[in-house]
């Protein structure tokens, strides 16, 4: 059988049986280590195995610093961020068919939207933080302007193939026609137009509410869950495909499929943040069009944040992390296996506690969520986002519940604990030597803290900063948890569960990015509040760990 098609079962297999609901799968950076390392590495490793030398090897981005993208390339190329994607993409697969499997996944166009948001605004960030422009969206009537080389091997089958500077889009054989892909764009803008969506039988769904932005994430993926897609198309999927392929869009040279058609490696290539910003401008499409937020609707009455401050600086700096290549290379049982590992540059930041002093003014206990955010404060030519602006690009940085006595109320929270991100997943070798020493004694495997890699690296929590420093607008709010449970009794368990502890139900009831995600006409409606508070922090990069 083919190793991908086995690899990518079992993990989705494992993700969503309830027979395996705790366990623990090794990174897919040691399974599969081809899609996540450069080629020259790869070879290095084999050239070690043929000669039985234990080697570390360094690896490098791809590209020159002849070229401005690769100032970021260290975010596309993480192997942190890669498993990111490929993770949400095996808890929220675009096939999942609730007829045949045993369970509806809750919200998962929204969650679609929301993660490839997040991606793209963060990235953003990545690019201000490198003297880069916010990246432009991509046009099928317009040029790639950015080629890229992405330097990685399939384990059987060639190269993944490049694509020049400046090449307009072809149409895809057996895949799609650049006028489809304009087509299908057309309906999609013509649904937020009129606030509806139109279903198969005919009949309409609207989506001029909250949960619109549910079903259009469906139509946009698409899913099996899109209501129409004949008519609506699969934008998103075919998208990757069609761009993925422009480095052979015939077959005329059998090329085999390109980094944007697999999960695993399609961050690696810039346009992918194009192609995302594309759908992303749509999605603002339709954000934009829904009313917005009353002072009503926002405030949390006796409540106010008195204050938020930082226990340090931010600071940023790289480190270097190894995993192992064991993998990559054939082995033989004749032959033992020698160590072979490589050595990757990736960001981190240095930990920090946030403390917020919260008035309950209610007489008695109440629930409350707070929702942290940050945004860079000025663009690349050093001109402030306006409020409006700002928040469309704010970057959630935590989620959580709490409960608040009468009175005043001093809550402290660590960066390692933010529900938006998660730890590095053990090593193959680590979780191997955990387990064999549970058997061994006789005692319980405890693996709980690794057992959602929903989230972003933890190191990844904060943007990569400058020397001198780079503003953002850090921003509190905190609303109340007793309206955005969606279950009953959930806040006796204070961390915030994304699926695992809520039954299968995504745990708050209001939208990501609330009350940030729709337009703001005037800013003093939200800015106003007693429940929300932002501050001005700077985020200072070290080139390496002070």
């Amino acid at each position: 059988m083919n190793e991908g098609e086995f690899v990518y079962a079992i993990y989705t297999a494992v993700t969503h049986s309830k027979l395996t609901e705790n366990v623990v799968l090794p990174p897919l950076y040691e399974v599969t280590p081809h899609l996540f390392t450069n080629s020259e590495v790869i070879q290095e490793a084999y050239k070690a195995k043929m000669t039985q030398t234990p080697t570390k090897i360094q690896s490098h981005f791809t590209g020159s610093k002849s070229n401005p993208e690769q100032r970021v390339a260290y975010f596309g190329e993480d192997i942190g961020m890669n498993i990111h994607h490929v993770t949400w993409h095996l808890e929220f697969p675009f096939w999942w068919n609730d007829e045949i499997e045993d369970h509806h996944i809750e919200r998962k166009g929204e969650n679609f939207f929301w993660v490839h948001h997040q991606l793209t605004v963060r990235y953003d960030a990545e690019r201000l933080s490198n003297y880069l422009d916010p990246v432009d969206e991509l046009h099928w009537d317009d040029l790639i302007h950015e080629g890229f080389a992405p330097h990685t091997m399939y384990k059987y089958g060639g190269y993944f193939p490049s694509r020049p500077d400046n090449v307009h889009f072809e149409d895809v054989d057996g895949v799609a026609r650049v006028r489809d892909m304009l087509i299908v764009e057309s309906r999609i803008r013509d649904a937020i137009a009129h606030g509806y969506i139109t279903a198969k039988d005919g009949s309409t769904i609207s989506i001029r509410d909250s949960h619109g932005i549910d079903h259009l994430g469906d139509v946009i993926e698409s899913s099996l869950y899109s209501p129409n897609p004949e008519y609506y198309g699969a934008l998103h999927n075919t998208a990757h495909m069609v761009l993925g392929r422009q480095g052979d869009p015939h077959g005329k040279f059998n090329l085999p499929p390109g980094v944007l058609e697999h999960f695993e490696t399609a961050t690696r290539d810039p346009a992918f943040f194009r192609l995302h910003k594309y759908m992303d401008n749509i999605f603002r499409e339709h954000k934009d069009s829904l009313t917005p937020y009353t002072k009503t609707d926002l405030e949390f009455p006796g409540i106010s944040i008195d204050s938020v401050s930082l226990s340090s600086r931010l600071e940023t700096s790289f480190e270097d992390f190894e995993y192992s290549l064991i993998n990559a290379v054939d082995d033989t049982a004749d032959i033992a296996d020698v160590p072979i590992s490589t050595i990757v540059h990736r960001l981190t930041h240095k930990d920090f506690t946030a403390e917020a002093v919260i008035t309950n003014n209610e007489g008695e206990e109440v629930m409350a969520t707070v929702r942290v955010f940050a945004w860079p404060k000025y663009d690349n030519n050093h001109v402030e986002f306006s409020f409006n602006d700002g928040r469309w690009n704010a970057i959630e940085l935590d989620r959580f519940w709490v409960k608040l006595a009468p009175g005043a109320n001093t809550i402290t929270r660590s960066s390692k604990d933010s529900s938006v991100t998660v730890p590095d997943i053990p090593s193959f070798k680590t979780l191997m030597d955990k387990t064999e020493a549970a058997l061994s004694s006789g005692s319980e495997l405890h693996l709980e803290e690794f057992a959602s890699g929903l989230g972003l690296p933890n190191r990844f929590l904060i943007s990569k900063g400058k020397t001198e420093g780079m503003d953002f607008n850090l921003v509190l709010f905190v609303s109340d948890g007793a309206k955005d449970a969606a279950i009953e009794g959930l806040h006796e368990n204070l961390a915030y569960i994304h699926y695992g502890g809520a039954g299968g139900k995504y745990p708050d009831n209001r939208p990501h990015g609330y009350p940030l995600d729709r337009r703001v006409d005037d800013e003093r409606i939200i800015t106003g509040l007693t429940n929300f508070k932002s501050m001005e922090v700077k985020v200072y990069h070290h080139e390496h760990c002070p």
